[in-house]
């Protein structure tokens, strides 16, 4: 497992804020908005889904199978379900899974959430069109044994969504120093700077599964006022979409 057992327990204990847009989670309300975009639109592109119909709840991604690899409290899963895509959220902490569960039910949205490690809950035969790993993979004890998991998980022509904090200077001063204990937009301890993770490394821990980057770019969240944009500086948060050669 590359699940980490003090991290679990930290969003075990954090469960119970994750759909509340106004509580410690709502960074990541911001950001899965603009992520959501990002999403949809990479895939009307790459897999040939009709994006306009995406975007209106259309079912434009009627018949996707789509694994979310550390789904939290489902904020994600569950707006691609919305959209018609057949979605499996893995988390490793009991209280996420609970969260995303509950929240499901109460809003009539089919998402198959499992609690566990994907190599324990997800039967070999399983594959996906699209793989999410997003703001996990700075949490987890083993990047590249991840990676290969998540990859692995591919179906043929499917593609990979990383997204995470590079491991830079500024990375610290923005994302740890300035949000968790100056603005405190996010809990104090929410991430480690040594476990951040540069661009490249997720390249190179990807090319033995025959992925090649296929688009970069990097997202700037200003905390005062609670808005996240796309930018050409990746050196804080970023994502990265990977398929095959």
């Amino acid at each position: 497992m590359t699940a980490i057992a003090a991290e679990i327990e930290r969003f075990n204990r954090l469960s119970a804020t994750w759909w509340d847009s106004r509580g410690p989670m709502r960074p990541l309300h911001v950001a899965n908005a603009l992520r959501l975009d990002y999403v949809v639109a990479q895939i009307a592109s790459h897999l040939g889904r009709d994006t306009a119909n995406a975007q209106n709840g259309l079912n434009g991604l009627n018949g996707l199978r789509i694994l979310d690899v550390g789904c939290g409290g489902g904020l994600m899963s569950e707006a691609l379900a919305r959209l018609g895509a057949h979605v499996v959220g893995v988390d490793a902490s009991p209280g996420n899974v609970a969260a995303a569960r509950l929240h499901a039910e109460s809003q009539n949205i089919m998402v198959d959430y499992r609690l566990g490690d994907p190599t324990e809950v997800l039967s070999p035969q399983e594959h996906f069109d699209v793989v999410l790993a997003l703001e996990v993979v700075e949490h987890v004890s083993d990047v590249s044994a991840f990676l290969a998991t998540s990859a692995a998980r591919l179906a043929p022509g499917g593609m990979l969504f990383v997204s995470t904090i590079d491991r830079t200077l500024k990375s610290f001063i923005v994302a740890i120093v300035g949000a968790e204990y100056l603005l405190r937009v996010l809990p104090r301890g929410t991430h480690q700077w040594s476990m951040f993770v540069r661009p490249e490394e997720l390249s190179a821990a990807l090319a033995p599964s025959d992925l090649q980057i296929r688009d970069l770019r990097g997202m700037r969240y200003v905390p005062l006022l609670h808005r996240a944009s796309w930018c050409k500086d990746t050196t804080v948060n970023y994502i990265a979409t990977f398929s095959h050669t």
